[in-house]
């Protein structure tokens, strides 16, 4: 059985400031609407005009560190000590890090962004060219693949260590930039880091949930036979809340864990189905020139700027797009470092950004692959529907050219709903996680904590849905991107600190733990480097975890 229990009292200094920042934008977004679109676009245009390359070098900096990391000395280190085991058996864990990163966004996105840049390519390309096809292929794999998963990635390991090998109390960033801040990660600064991140998983979250229910709800109401209306999407969301809420209140095992498996279970169908009745020769062939094309270009995509023609393709869709993943990597980095005892560097990085960019290409070579055919071959014109009608009306058109097209729609708006809930009820883990005072990595945040803020994730969907500020909130939560880079460099830089000091250049050994005879670390920053020792891997004849 595992050894989790139920942790401490709510951390006011965390939960109230966090409170007030979210209603402090949320509200003047409602009565000021107009007022407050118009200046949260000129930030965020600030923001990408001026320091587009900095979420750029941000981009390719995460994915080369990782690699090294991965690859190099310290890819053995196990993030825990020498008893302590996974926790999830590898496919649970896999899917747990995958459905808690992409959510519904690729089951709206794997469909339509193709044609997108079908309709508007990159590279000064003629619109609904040959070369414009290759590379709307190709972009897709590129902005759903390796810099995205490295943003979720790099947190994750920090955080992971402080847990799990330094034993430091409470999960948060602020604790795991210990390393680098010391004691100011106690004070103000620890604060307003975790308030920041807090704001960015709630506007987030409760965006993904207000973008999500017009397409659920456009589904579900045609199969049914009913008109689109507020109170069907107040409906969709209730219903909503109820499935992720249960998850939540369940916790890891029981909950998140069973429901990022029928996830994944649910999307391997719905792929398969498609790429069986599809033009499978052409989706595989397209998935393989696209991968092909993407890593061949992989360091000019990540670095381009198209400062010479000026155009707006890397602002519109990269840019925007390592802002949108920065602004989700603190939520990411404390689920997968919680969900993460027992494994080492490498396997993390390894899951991450093979297992996660492996699942993101399949959605869009599969999913884009028949969508772009569909358009390529006359068959259904795409792209007049997405710029005329929009995404929801866009993907039950496609839905509708395949066969059994009813119990496809009827599968698919069940995918969506389980593919967002486990989204949230990682959201609803982590906020709980992180309000909560000195929570360890082996305990779980109390129940109460947790429907807490399912609740107030669900609350903010429906103002978001009510008022329409969705995209003010989208683009506020991409401008916290912003300042969140140089939070990502303090955590590298914090992690190679604390593996220094603990490892330094023994690295002999297969699997690198410390010794759990060894005293846990102080909760203030550690003085000098500790004393530890440096024994091989667990017994394999041990007993496992019933998770296991």
């Amino acid at each position: 059985m595992s050894n989790i229990n139920h942790g401490s009292a709510l951390d006011g200094r965390v939960f109230w400031p966090s409170i007030a920042v979210i209603l402090g934008i949320t509200i003047p977004l409602v009565l000021f609407p107009e007022s407050g679109n118009l200046i949260i676009k000129q930030l965020f245009g600030f923001a990408t005009g001026n320091f587009g390359w900095l979420y750029l070098l941000a981009g390719l900096g995460a994915v080369v560190f990782l690699l090294w990391l991965a690859l190099g000395r310290y890819g053995q280190v196990r993030l825990g000590r020498a008893e302590d085991l996974p926790e999830f058996s590898y496919f649970s864990w896999v899917a747990m890090i995958f459905c808690g990163g992409i959510g519904i966004a690729i089951a709206n996105w794997a469909w339509v962004e193709p044609i997108y840049y079908f309709d508007g390519p990159p590279r000064g390309l003629a619109a609904h060219g040959k070369e414009a096809a290759e590379w709307a292929l190709a972009y897709g794999q590129f902005h759903w693949g390796l810099t995205p998963w490295a943003f979720y990635c790099l947190p994750a390991i920090p955080i992971a260590y402080s847990m799990y090998v330094r034993r430091q109390p409470g999960v948060r960033l602020s604790v795991a930039a210990r390393g680098l801040l010391g004691d100011k990660a106690n004070g103000w600064l620890g604060i307003l880091l975790d308030t920041v991140v807090v704001f960015g998983i709630v506007g987030g979250v409760g965006t993904s949930l207000g973008l999500a229910v017009p397409l659920v709800s456009t589904l579900a109401s045609d199969v049914i036979g009913l008109q689109p209306s507020f109170g069907f999407d107040m409906l969709i969301l209730g219903l909503w809340t109820a499935l992720f809420g249960m998850s939540v209140w369940f916790g890891l095992s029981k909950g998140i864990k069973l429901l990022s498996d029928i996830n994944v279970y649910l999307a391997v169908l719905l792929l398969l189905f498609v790429l069986a009745i599809g033009p499978t020769l052409f989706i595989i062939n397209g998935w393989s020139n696209s991968v092909g094309l993407m890593i061949n270009n992989f360091v000019q995509m990540s670095l381009w700027t198209d400062p010479i023609a000026k155009g707006s393709f890397p602002q519109d869709w990269t840019i925007f797009y390592w802002a949108w993943w920065i602004a989700y990597a603190p939520m990411m980095g404390l689920f997968v470092a919680r969900i993460s005892r027992g494994r080492t560097i490498r396997e993390l990085v390894f899951a991450e950004l093979i297992w996660g960019s492996l699942g993101c290409w399949v959605f869009f070579a599969v999913w884009g692959g028949y969508a772009l055919d569909l358009q390529l071959s006359g068959t259904l014109d795409v792209s007049a529907i997405l710029n005329q009608q929009g995404i929801p009306a866009t993907v039950l058109a496609i839905l509708k050219t395949m066969p059994l097209a009813d119990w496809v729609i009827t599968g698919f708006v069940l995918l969506c709903f389980v593919f967002l809930a486990t989204t949230l009820d990682s959201a609803a883990y982590v906020l709980a996680s992180v309000t909560s005072r000195e929570l360890s990595g082996y305990e779980e945040p109390r129940r109460w904590i947790r429907i807490t803020w399912a609740l107030l994730l669900a609350v903010v969907g429906i103002g978001l849905i009510k008022v329409g500020g969705l995209k003010a909130v989208q683009t506020s939560t991409i401008i916290v991107a912003l300042p969140l880079i140089p939070v990502l460099g303090v955590l590298a830089w914090s992690l190679l600190r604390m593996l220094d000091q603990d490892f330094g250049k023994r690295l002999s050994s297969p699997t690198l733990v410390v010794d759990s005879t060894i005293p846990t670390a102080p909760r203030g920053p550690a003085q000098g480097s500790p004393d530890y020792s440096y024994g091989a891997a667990p017994n394999p004849a041990a007993p496992m975890s019933s998770a296991q």
